[in-house]
């Protein structure tokens, strides 16, 4: 394989290029490494490379004329790279797909970035090594030769070792042991000096799904499991679950109706066992039922006692286990002291909405909503207490959404057309929410 790197800084690369498994590899030809200095195809007296950006700001931007002559001197480039943190993240799927690449070109950019009308004119790919800031692209480059170099055959010497660490099975690696048998009082685990290679293997896959539960929980959700995998998960202690302050409220009033006005709509059986069913599946602290109306707190108090105290729930237990998060309450108000009362401190009130923006008053003009994303509102869960809004008919009242203290983003809010069921909506914000991967 051959790798040529643009960089201002070659010198940056003497020391990871001359030492360890990448001196051999180029040594044995197996990879060939050539380092151009866009400076010196600068056709400025200073050998400047970087200019002002257009439109004002702070920082300089590299110039597309150094870096399109360097590139041109290249014999070879193959498939072109710039190091970007704006770019496809790097991962052991796209290491090993770069690996079967002949040639790669890999820029390295510096400043505040890379003149767009290059990358787009050379056609280059953005990568991204990380989501922290670096004072250039040699670093991001060194880390981008490395993952992908070592998987050319011959590199590692033992080729299965690529394939038997973290990320080429979607999980973090197992931990390892070596002598001595005894360390600072921490014996070698015992089934490691047993001689069954399936136990081996068991205990290293279970240590390997409890390491990545613990530390990289979001992996688990592009990682192959069997049944196995699950029942071990499924048995692990976790840590205390987000979702005890997570609470749960549907508003029947003040939503939309059919022509847009703010009104009143019924309670129906179907939303609330399905709201309490999916509420107790992600472990929430409760689930309310909004009415003002007092026969339609008495008709889904009758239908709570049926399922919790009555024969219903001595015939579906299940049922019964979910239905005992159901609350009726005459108001949002009187939901928000309900949960402040129970966790002696006011919730964050977190209305969702289909709309993109909400008209404030009949004649008023229309404002945009202000999303807040998934991530934010599961800190907030790690800080106190939250009630998730949801509403029936045609969405929330204007005025619920520009009194709550933030709207979560919408389920579908790229698509035109975004006419969920309420219960369907739930299931899916409160899996982005609480889902296994956090």
């Amino acid at each position: 394989m051959r790798v040529t790197i643009l960089t201002l800084f070659p010198e940056f690369f003497d020391g990871p290029l001359t030492c360890a498994q990448m001196a051999r590899a180029r040594a044995a030809g197996l990879v060939d490494v050539a380092l151009v200095n866009p400076r010196d195809f600068s056709n400025n007296r200073h050998q400047h490379v970087d200019d002002r950006p257009y439109g004002g700001g702070p920082g300089m931007v590299m110039m597309p004329e150094p870096l399109a002559t360097a590139l041109a001197s290249v014999p070879t480039p193959g498939r072109k790279i710039v190091l970007a943190p704006s770019g496809r993240a790097l991962t052991q799927e796209l290491a090993r797909e770069l690996s079967h690449e002949p040639a790669l070109t890999f820029v390295c950019g510096r400043y505040e970035g890379i003149d767009e009308r290059l990358i787009e004119a050379e056609g280059l790919e953005p990568v991204c090594v990380g989501e922290a800031v670096l004072n250039g692209g040699e670093a991001a480059a060194l880390c981008l030769l490395e993952s992908v170099a070592r998987l050319v055959p011959g590199f590692m010497g033992k080729e299965e070792s690529g394939d038997d660490e973290s990320f080429s099975a979607g999980l973090l690696e197992y931990p390892h042991y070596t002598r001595p048998e005894n360390y600072a009082g921490r014996e070698v685990p015992e089934v490691l000096r047993g001689g069954s290679h399936a136990r081996i293997y068991r205990w290293r896959r279970d240590r390997s799904l409890g390491r990545t539960l613990a530390r990289r929980p979001e992996l688990l959700a592009q990682a192959p499991l069997d049944g196995t995998d699950y029942d071990f998960l499924r048995g692990l202690e976790k840590p205390a679950a987000l979702g005890r302050s997570l609470f749960a409220c549907l508003l029947h009033h003040p939503v939309l109706d059919g022509t847009g006005k703010p009104g009143t709509v019924s309670l129906t059986n179907l939303d609330i066992h399905d709201m309490c069913r999916v509420s107790r599946t992600y472990a929430l602290g409760g689930v309310f039922f909004v009415t003002p109306l007092e026969d339609q707190r008495e008709l889904g108090e009758r239908l709570l006692n049926h399922w919790t105290e009555g024969p219903g729930g001595r015939a579906n237990p299940d049922r019964a286990q979910a239905l005992r998060l159901g609350r009726m309450a005459a108001s949002l108000a009187e939901a928000v002291a309900v949960v402040e009362a129970e966790t002696g401190e006011r919730p964050r009130v977190i209305a969702t909405s289909a709309r993109t923006a909400v008209r404030p008053a009949r004649g008023r003009k229309e404002r945009p909503l202000a999303f807040t994303p998934p991530a934010a509102v599961r800190r907030w869960l790690r800080e106190g207490p939250a009630l998730l809004v949801f509403g029936t008919g045609r969405g929330l009242a204007p005025e619920v959404l520009l009194h709550a203290d933030a709207v979560l983003s919408p389920v579908r809010g790229f698509s035109a057309y975004n006419h969920l069921p309420v219960r369907a909506a739930a299931a899916i914000l409160l899996d982005r929410l609480l889902g296994d991967a956090f």
